[in-house]
Formats: structure tokens, sequence, C-alpha cells
């Protein structure tokens, strides 16, 4: 049977940052390393943590800063990629290691394929849920080239289903306030399953400029009942507590960098070329980060050299809706490409 591994909170601080992060596992196991995104945070991979930790990782998930027990900017330059990346090194750096797995999801998947293109050595391999890898950048530039104009014809949808990027640029209190406005009520609307039957259909982030707002020009986000499918009452009270205390700006601010991001990308080593191990997840029912049959993923597959890819029932907020398929996949991928990495604890004790 299986050990089962306590989660535990943890605190990492230098004079240029502060991480809270969560941990599970044995201390002296190889590390994994769960990114989240926006707008979320550590407890996003509550379902990850001690499954991997039982299979012989040490498991940890950070607050990434602007969100939770992190620390938080009131400047938008500062939540480019280069700095959160430094946060990244500085934790690995404090759990006493110089190397991890890496696992990205949403805003967490453009950390960590930086991570994979500008510090190899720092990486065992990585794998990354929803967002495929840009080695131009993670950019709304780099995005609206690849855009399904089957599906959003560019007269009518010109940035397709990237516009909320745009939004955020031109409109950034807007959008902040009507986050801010009923902060569990944005939670509750934006955490949702995936829903089969929108597919082929325009995505509602394709719509937020000329709505003038997230949510239809309402000014907040509608009552919905929670989705209990993604996320239970008591981790809706520990997002909603979080985001309250902090607000939205620094998440926000993580879409504020693109002509930033787009210069870090050109410092990558090899030109961008990843030839670590990579994994990528795909969300059938993801339809902002639609990678399945799109062109999306192109930029990756061709720029990777060891990549595996799988496609999970799911919608975009895949790690929570679909934790099982997730871990099963990730778990899977470790083993194949991973093998003198991978040591279950009965292996790890000689026994």
């Amino acid at each position: 049977m299986a050990r089962e591994f306590p989660v535990t909170e943890h605190v990492a601080k230098s004079s240029r940052h502060t991480t809270f992060y969560l941990s599970c596992g044995p201390a002296d196991a190889p590390l994994i390393i769960f990114v989240h995104g926006w707008p979320e945070l550590s407890l996003s991979w509550r379902h990850q943590l001690p499954c991997f930790a039982s299979l012989g990782f040490r498991a940890i998930a950070p607050d990434m800063r602007g969100y939770g027990r992190s620390s938080v900017y009131r400047a938008h330059e500062d939540y480019r990629l280069e700095v959160i990346v430094e946060d990244m090194l500085e934790l690995l750096g404090t759990l006493g290691a110089d190397k991890a797995v890496w696992v990205g999801h949403d805003w967490g998947s453009p950390v960590v394929w930086s991570l994979a293109s500008h510090h190899p050595s720092h990486c065992y391999a990585v794998a990354n849920l929803c967002v495929p890898y840009l080695p131009a950048g993670f950019s709304v530039d780099n995005l609206i080239s690849l855009v399904d104009r089957a599906i959003y014809p560019a007269s009518t949808y010109p940035a397709g289903q990237w516009d909320y990027q745009l939004f955020y640029e031109e409109n950034f209190d807007k959008a902040r306030t009507e986050f801010e406005a009923d902060v569990s009520a944005t939670i509750r609307a934006l955490f949702r399953k995936g829903n089969p039957d929108l597919k082929g259909k325009p995505s509602r982030t394709a719509h937020v400029r000329r709505d003038g707002g997230w949510f239809s020009g309402r000014g907040k986000a509608p009552s919905l009942p929670r989705d209990d499918d993604v996320v239970s009452e008591q981790d809706l009270a520990v997002y909603v507590a979080a985001l309250q205390r902090n607000g939205f700006f620094g998440p926000d601010s993580w879409y504020m960098n693109r002509t930033r991001n787009a210069q870090y990308a050109k410092l990558a080593k090899a030109g961008g070329r990843l030839t670590l191990p990579a994994l990528f997840l795909h969300g059938r029912y993801d339809y902002t980060c639609q990678t399945v049959d799109t062109r999306l993923a192109e930029p990756m597959r061709a720029s990777c050299d060891d990549l595996t890819e799988a496609i999970v029932d799911s919608g975009h907020w895949m790690a929570q809706e679909k934790p099982a398929a997730v871990n099963s996949a990730i778990a899977r991928w470790l083993a194949s490409r991973l093998p003198t990495l991978w040591a279950p604890p009965l292996d790890r004790a000689g026994k």
C-alpha cells in the first residue's frame, strides 16, 4: 500500500521575493513542482500533490507572485515572465535542489516553458496543461496568427478567442474592478467544467471587447451555482478569501507584458528549441486554448525534440475537473521518459 503524506505549508523568503508553497512527500525525493495560472492558487494542485508524493516525489505547489500568500506588487512590469522565472529558480534553491520536473497550467505553462527554454539545466523535464509552447513568446501577437478562422472569421473576430487579452490592455481598471465586484460570483462563473455542446462555437473570450467586459457589460459576474465537478465549497472559500485580500491587480497584470515577454523569449537558449522530455495535455473542451484540431500546437511540435501529447476530456480547469486522467497521463509519461528518476517509495527504500 502506498504511503500517505500530509500536505504542509511553507514560506520561502528572500530580500527580493516571498513565495508561499505547499509541500507533500519525502524531503529527499526528486522534486516535481506544479505552477498554477490565472486566477488560481497552489490549492489548484490539491489533487496532484498527494498522488505524486505517494509515487516517490516531493511535490511542491507555490502561490505565484500576486496570489495568495506570496508577494504582491503594484507595477505591471513586476509580473513579466523573466522575474517570475527567477522566483521559481529561487524557490528551487530554497528547496535544496538544482533540478525539478516542472508542471504548469494556464499562465503557469509559459512560466514552465520559459524555464525549459532559458534554464534547461534546472529541468529534468516539463509538462504543461492547456497552453502550448510558443518559442517566439507567449504574446497575443503570436497567438492571433494561429486563430482558427473557420470559427473566428477575421472580419468579425480579428483577435479570435484572444480578444480578452486586448481588453486588459485597453481597459485594465474596468477588467479588474469587474472581477473584484463580487469575487465569489467571479470564481463560480469562471470555474466551470468543459461543455461538449459548445464545440465549434466561438469562445466567450472572443466577445469581451465587443461586450464591454467579461460578463456582457454587467459590471460583475452573474450569480451562478458552484460547479461541484471543479471546485468544492471549501475550496471556493479559499480562492475567494485570497482574491478578496489581494485583489485582481496582480493576476491581471500578467497579461500586461506582451512586449517584455516577447523580448525575453529572444534570449532563450538554442533559439528556443527544447531537447528535454516534454508532455502536453490538450483539453478537448477548452475553447480558448483550443489545441485539438487547430494550428495552435504547431509551433510547439516544430520546436520540441521529445514531445509526448495526450488529450483529456475536460475544459480549461483540467487538473481540478479531471484529476485522475491528468495524474495518470503525467505518471505514464514520467515512467516512460524518466525511468532513472522514476522511483516509487518501495524502490527508493531498496525493497
